[in-house]
């Protein structure tokens, strides 16, 4: 990899590119995921539906601690790649692989020793309770190689090669819709044949992920302990703020999911199922968070704010482009899911408001995803912190109590839409006040204020001189491509 991909050329080629790469692996993932829920709904139990629901929400908090870290590492390392600091990036690499690796191990023991605690508090009971402690019991297990790659897909997507970040999440996904119905109802071990294909996708998933950051591109070293330890500040300065973040999603969502619970096991599975569909059919969505991120943290590294402008422009066209066309598809398909999850009336009524409503109000979570790494690669993490949970800490709850008795059955997904509008609205019009502010801080040939940058950026970013090598184009002394 030499120089930095993202400092010249469309903008709106690189968020286009970014995303198409990020959504084709996730998207084999929630898939994979979707058809998961499916084939445990064949078997028909709905018990078992509804532990897919409350499993998903308890790993979702440790998985969090794995995309802060993987923020962390991409923002740092994009700057450094920007700035022409490649052997800082490999440093931090090998740093953000340890600690994500460290990290989940840790997490994932304190969750499995406390899982039927934490289902409980959700409303899990009786079998659906059983259920999902023995999935998670064997889940947990892969948390490490989860972390790993992730971590490797995020250093992948911070140098520019895409693709192959791609090929991280789209090989787990192709192995694990192979899995699947083998052990699921060929080898009929159920819900822990799904466990068990997890745990060998994400194994998988972290070997070819470590393939392609340390043989393909060599973006990796392991650091020595004094080199970690020094890592560590730049990298916890990002990830900690962005693991507060993520954490905010699993809270908001975990409190609706305990509000959907007093409908029944019925209704937990239709939002198990609104889940699904969220990731199937927004996946390009959350892929734009990551494909944002180091686009903004390379022209920032560079100091091309002008670049940095036209990016997040961009990517709010492409929200709202690809919310429009997700929505109508999921508009015209509300029949054949509720019939294909064999869903009852009270699961049918939460998958209608989500299909006919609620996922409108994606074009402003994506707002606020677009904002959050814009937020994040620009020396304000915090922001991104303080605006999710706002979402989810204050105005799902706040809305629930105004509004819940009122909406019923389906006032989890108005309440998480109308939770989306207020915090989406407010995210995007901060995050383009916080990046029209840049050129006031510096000329787009080369003048760089001190105060514009991170606190987290190294001494060798912090002391670059920029000099012009073209018009449009700003290079940093060392710095080709």
């Amino acid at each position: 990899m030499s120089g930095a991909r993202f400092t010249s050329g469309s903008t709106m080629r690189h968020v286009a590119v970014m995303a198409a790469t990020g959504s084709a692996g996730l998207l084999a993932l929630f898939l994979v995921d979707a058809l998961n829920l499916f084939y445990i709904s064949l078997l028909g139990i709905t018990e078992l539906a509804a532990a897919i629901g409350f499993a998903g929400t308890i790993q979702f908090f440790i998985v969090s601690v794995s995309i802060g870290i993987m923020i962390g590492g991409s923002t740092n390392i994009s700057h450094e790649i920007g700035a022409g600091g490649r052997e800082r990036a490999q440093s931090l690499a090998g740093s953000a692989l340890l600690t994500a690796a460290l990290l989940m191990t840790i997490g994932g023991a304190l969750v499995w020793i406390w899982r039927r605690e934490a289902l409980m508090l959700l409303g899990a009971e009786g079998a659906a309770l059983d259920a999902a402690s023995d999935f998670i019991a064997i889940t947990l297990i892969s948390m490490p190689m989860l972390g790993i790659s992730m971590g490797c897909s995020g250093t992948l997507r911070a140098i520019g090669a895409a693709r192959q970040a791609m090929w991280v999440t789209l090989s787990g996904g192709m192995l694990a819709a192979m899995l699947d119905p083998l052990l699921i109802f060929g080898f009929g071990l159920e819900l822990t044949g799904a466990a068990i294909s997890m745990v060998t996708t994400r194994t998988v998933m972290a070997g070819i992920g470590l393939w392609f950051v340390i043989h393909g591109h060599r973006m990796a070293v392991w650091p020595r302990f004094s080199e970690w330890i020094s890592d560590l500040r730049p990298l916890l300065a990002v990830a900690l703020p962005a693991i507060a973040t993520q954490l905010s999603t699993p809270f908001g969502n975990a409190y609706l999911t305990s509000t959907v619970a007093e409908y029944g096991d019925g209704a937990v599975a239709g939002w198990a199922v609104v889940g699904r569909l969220s990731a199937l059919a927004f996946g390009g969505i959350f892929a734009l968070a990551g494909a944002v991120g180091p686009i903004v943290g390379q022209n920032y590294g560079a100091w091309l704010p002008l670049r940095i402008r036209t990016t997040y422009r961009d990517a709010l066209l492409f929200v709202l482009a690809y919310v429009a066309v997700a929505w109508v598809v999921l508009w015209f398909s509300l029949d054949p899911i509720v019939a294909g999850f064999g869903l009852d009336e009270a699961g049918a009524g939460v998958v209608a408001a989500f299909v006919h409503g609620g996922a409108g109000a994606f074009i402003f979570t994506g707002a606020l995803f677009v904002s959050n790494a814009a937020f994040n690669n620009l020396g304000r993490p915090i922001w991104s912190t303080g605006f999710n949970w706002t979402r989810d800490a204050l105005a799902i709850p706040g809305l629930a109590l105004l509004l819940g008795p009122v909406l019923g059955l389906a006032g989890a997904v108005w309440i998480q839409a109308l939770a989306a509008i207020l915090v989406g609205s407010l995210a995007a019009i901060a995050g383009w006040a916080t990046i029209t502010r840049l050129d006031a801080a510096g000329d787009r040939r080369g003048q760089i204020a001190p105060a514009t940058l991170p606190p987290y950026c190294s001494a060798r970013t912090a002391t670059v001189i920029l000099v012009e090598d073209a018009p449009g184009r700003l290079e940093t002394p060392g710095q080709s491509g």
